[in-house]
């Protein structure tokens, strides 16, 4: 049975009450962690540019899927596909932008994947990806992620401070929707709210467009 759904701009996700994730749908960039041709291309450019290629591994699919044109890629996925977590660690929350996904494990971390032109990812660049990864920053600084919430191009996180049981919850966000600011590409505190209250995803949780540029 599941127990957590969440949907996105063009991409869903659920939970089970063991903590497996399945996703589908849209996978143009890379937000259903499944092999997408127009990230791979993109980071080809960027190679040959003398960039570097962001690659972190943390959740793969569990069985190859097939597409129409080219079975190394998915395009657009059909029916829930169940990915595979390292060291079987299972799934609390997750959440769905426009074309990004944020997961949080039982264990307190905080994965990302898919679009990463804002930032949103938390993972100090810019890169977009469709291998998910933990956010160090958050592991860096001791917190320990509680839940997540996605806006279009945005992602928030309720943490709190393993050390104690009191320690107050705080917001982080990554990234910015605001005309002129400049984005984060690492989460930054927003807010501390005292007792922690579960975030509720809203209309920016689920948009319903792709988002600038």
């Amino acid at each position: 049975p599941m127990r957590v759904l969440a949907a996105g701009g063009w991409h869903s996700a659920s939970v089970s009450e063991d903590g497996d994730l399945y996703m589908w749908g849209w996978n143009e960039s890379g937000q259903l962690a499944l092999p997408s041709k127009a990230l791979v291309e993109g980071q080809a450019e960027g190679m040959d540019a003398g960039g570097d290629a962001a690659g972190d591994t943390g959740l793969t699919p569990c069985q190859e899927q097939p597409a129409a044109e080219d079975t190394e890629f998915i395009s657009i996925q059909a029916f829930p596909a169940l990915l595979d977590l390292p060291q079987d660690l299972g799934v609390s929350s997750v959440s769905c932008g426009s074309r990004h996904t944020a997961v949080v494990t039982r264990g307190g971390e905080l994965y990302t994947w898919g679009w990463g032109k804002y930032g949103q990812l938390g993972h100090e660049d810019n890169t977009s990806s469709d291998q998910p990864r933990r956010v160090q920053h958050l592991v860096s600084e001791g917190l320990q992620a509680e839940e997540v919430v996605c806006g279009p191009w945005t992602t928030y996180v309720c943490v709190i401070e393993p050390q104690g049981p009191h320690s107050p919850p705080h917001t982080a966000a990554a990234s910015t929707e605001e005309d002129g600011d400049d984005p984060s590409s690492t989460p930054v505190t927003v807010s501390s709210p005292g007792p922690a209250q579960p975030l509720e995803p809203g209309p920016a949780a689920c948009p319903d467009r792709m988002g600038p540029g």
